[in-house]
């Protein structure tokens, strides 16, 4: 983020000009627009908000170590954000938001805090790459298979899988468990690399300006990162 606080989402309303509207961060790093995206659908089904704009922005290239290629050459910047609104036909079908802080700090951190106006421990992202392929591959595989579950839906009904875009092995190896075809696969990490929270928006993004997103396609989006985290949301459309 800019700064310790306020919150990220603070300065963004007030450049937005919406005062007094509720603003506040989520911290689940690459698996954070999902996390926010069932957070916003949770507050308009309870009915204390009718509208919410969810952001996903990152960046990573403030804590990359530009000496450690086996992390510089993965992580980007970017942003990315939807609006979800009141309907009377419900868009987010299902959603899970899950996480492991067993798994944190040895697999996927950048590990310090400030205390006395001094950086204390690795400010730099530090990553376990075998470790988080084989969670990742793991986590996202059964997350997406209860999403469908919930909403009595099967793989072969999904019109466009929009994973977090870390790897585009992972991405494919979830693809394959699921059965979901290549063609109905959005990628994106070719152009920005991993841009943790921004990258499902960013993605989202490209299949609409692409034409490969249509009004009705049952969407299914995906996260996974440090924390360890991941969480799917299945949308309409």
């Amino acid at each position: 983020p800019d700064s310790v606080f306020p919150s990220t989402a603070c300065q963004v309303q007030a450049i937005l000009g919406a005062s007094g509207a509720g603003a506040f961060d989520i911290q689940a790093v690459c698996s954070g627009f999902a996390y926010a995206l069932s957070i916003a659908d949770s507050m308009i089904r309870a009915g204390s908000a009718e509208r919410v704009l969810v952001i996903g922005a990152e960046t990573l290239s403030r804590v990359l170590d530009w000496k450690d290629r086996t992390t510089c050459v993965l992580f980007g910047d970017g942003a990315g954000a939807v609006v979800l609104e009141k309907s009377d036909e419900p868009g987010i079908l299902a959603s899970e938001l899950k996480a492991d802080g067993t798994r944190g700090v040895h697999v996927l951190a950048a590990d310090s805090h400030i205390d006395g106006g001094k950086v204390v421990g690795d400010p730099f992202i530090r990553m376990d790459g075998r470790l988080v392929f084989k969670a990742a591959v793991e986590k996202m595989t059964e997350s997406a298979r209860n999403v469908l579950t919930k909403a009595n839906l099967a793989t072969n009904d999904v019109d466009l899988y929009i994973p977090h875009q870390a790897n585009l092995r992972i991405m494919n190896m979830v693809r394959e468990k699921l059965g979901i075809d290549e063609e109905h696969l959005m990628i994106s990490v070719n152009q920005h690399g991993n841009t943790s929270a921004a990258s499902v928006p960013l993605a989202l993004d490209k299949a609409h300006r692409s034409g490969k997103l249509k009004r009705g396609d049952l969407v299914l989006l995906q996260g996974v990162g440090g924390g360890f985290t991941w969480a799917s949301v299945l949308l309409k459309f």
